[in-house]
């Protein structure tokens, strides 16, 4: 019989990781230019239309002076809600339902889910912000990583 190096489980028994039955939320919005490997991004307490315009806000002041944005995003209500404030340099661009590999974002949470955010209990709702945050600027500080995740080689644009 072959026995599995020690940090392996035993066969036919659960993985050991840390578990918490409380619950929080914190909402991570970011968006990322692969072009310019520039990422903007908050953490917010409620997902909403209010909280989706401030996060439109934040992008718009990260888009290059004279240029407009196309942002790619999922059916999510608060998404396209009537009372979204969309600022003149953005333009929206509704995904078809049920395609979220044609968004580029996804491939950004699912990273830092598994990097930064995976097999964690934290203390309470400041310490689900803060390692929110580090997870963000983690990303957001770092223009390979940026390119790196969220290029789409169908998405480029020509000169």
């Amino acid at each position: 019989m072959i026995r599995p190096p020690p940090c392996f489980r035993r066969w036919g028994t659960a993985a050991r990781a840390p578990r918490d039955r409380r619950y929080d939320w914190a909402y991570l919005f970011g968006a990322a230019c692969p072009q310019r490997r520039v990422a903007a991004g908050l953490v917010m307490p409620t997902a909403n239309a209010e909280t989706m315009s401030l996060h439109l806000d934040a992008i718009s002041r990260k888009v290059a002076s004279g240029a407009h944005a196309i942002l790619v995003f999922d059916g999510a209500g608060y998404h396209g809600a009537a009372a979204l404030s969309v600022p003149d340099n953005i333009t929206l661009l509704r995904l078809p339902p049920y395609a979220p590999e044609l968004n580029p974002i996804e491939n950004v949470w699912a990273y830092l889910r598994a990097n930064k955010l995976a097999i964690t209990v934290f203390d309470d709702c400041d310490d689900i912000v803060n390692k929110a945050c580090d997870a963000r600027n983690f990303f957001a500080t770092d223009p390979p990583r940026i390119a790196a995740i969220t290029t789409r080689h169908w998405a480029t644009v020509s000169p």
